[in-house]
């Protein structure tokens, strides 16, 4: 019944900025536009952002918009490759790749409103 999320939506304030970060930084190309809102295509899924006004009236005036609700996970080929990558695009990350107990390896960094975002890769056995 509900076992495919087709769209992530981030909610925002600073919609420009937003789009800029998404464009320059994750090299995105909007496929709709307006002013309240950009759409993208990240693989098979929709990719979003919404200013909070429009989400305020889409879903009802009385839900509050706090952020950093949600973090975002993008599987990558090499996590220090990518890290290097953005780096260099201008991302501060708010931790630096590290190889976790889980068997992953990681890295996170957050967009200009704050969104979570974690990159990450799977470790080889013994890893």
């Amino acid at each position: 019944m509900l076992n495919n999320i087709s769209a992530t939506v981030l909610i925002v304030e600073d919609l420009d900025k937003c789009m800029t970060f998404y464009q320059d930084i994750f090299g995105l190309e909007a496929l709709f536009t307006d002013d309240v809102s950009a759409a993208y295509k990240m693989g098979n899924q929709d990719f979003v952002i919404l200013k909070t006004s429009a989400a305020a009236e889409m879903v009802g005036e009385g839900v509050v918009f706090a952020g950093n609700q949600t973090m975002l996970c993008i599987a990558v080929e090499d996590v220090d490759v990518t890290y290097k990558e953005l780096t260099s695009k201008g991302v501060v990350f708010l931790k630096p790749p590290k190889s976790q107990h889980w068997g992953r390896r990681t890295a996170y960094f957050a967009d200009p409103e704050g969104n979570l975002w974690e990159l990450w890769h799977s470790l080889p056995d013994g890893e």
